[in-house]
């Protein structure tokens, strides 16, 4: 972790917030003095985030990002708020091409943060905050095993550059980061397929799966200060993949 940064008296929510790069900001906030509401959706993420030295400090809370009133009601309930990490995510590989599948992918990755960033924008307002998405390297590219996630990820790069656009006016900054291949829950399949992991390491010049903490500070760099006229910003961290032939 890299603790340059200092979000003292500053409170920031993580949708997605108790494990994977979610996790890692949000104990990195933590570490650089915010208060940290960090949220996340079943009974077995939350109780081991509660168990975990690491999170010491952090509030841990339950909310399912589909539904707009638990959404408006956790957000409603803060006296204040500067930044929103928007986390939350799943992938369904193989399953997404049943419709049904591909809808509760969208809602869960690209309404959901809509959900969020709505409820959240009258505090935002109040502190001139700043938002950031976690988009993805697929947000360039398509994926056969995961048209929904690849779909999404692509909606929400749009939807970050578009929110940019309509929140400028209120002062808050609206980003991303676009992750390569990480070491998380929702990567578990490709590292463990032999094939997969051996043809994603052959594009990656770094020869390596990036950790959650080296995501995580490009997220503290996004609401920090540092990127006061950064708006509609998609930052790749991606260990080169994406610049690979």
């Amino acid at each position: 972790m890299n603790f340059r940064f200092d979000f003292t008296g500053k409170t920031v929510l993580v949708t997605g917030g108790v494990s994977g790069i979610g996790g890692a900001a949000s104990v990195a906030f933590r570490r650089a003095g915010a208060r940290v509401i960090a949220c996340g959706l079943t009974v077995d993420e939350l109780a081991h985030a509660r168990a975990h030295a690491s999170f010491e400090g952090i509030e841990i809370e339950p909310l399912d990002v589909t539904d707009r009133a638990a959404v408006d009601a956790l957000i409603g309930g803060l006296p204040a708020l500067d930044y929103v990490v928007n986390s939350a995510g799943t992938i369904r590989r193989d399953a997404e091409h049943d419709p049904d599948v591909f809808d509760e992918v969208l809602d869960v990755n690209v309404s959901g943060g809509m959900r969020v960033c709505a409820a959240a924008r009258p505090l935002l307002r109040r502190s001139r905050g700043a938002i950031v998405f976690i988009a993805s390297v697929m947000s360039y590219f398509g994926g056969p095993r995961q048209p929904a996630y690849s779909a999404s990820k692509g909606a929400v790069r749009n939807l970050t550059m578009s929110l940019a656009c309509a929140y400028a006016a209120d002062g808050i900054r609206v980003n991303a980061v676009a992750p390569g291949w990480v070491v998380t829950n929702l990567s578990r399949g490709a590292r463990e397929d032999e094939a997969r992991n051996a043809a994603i390491m052959a594009r990656v010049p770094f020869g390596r799966w990036g950790q959650p903490d080296e995501i995580a500070d490009p997220i503290l760099f996004l609401c920090s200060d540092a990127a006061r006229f950064m708006t509609g910003t998609v930052m790749t961290v991606d260990g080169g993949f994406s610049s690979a032939g």
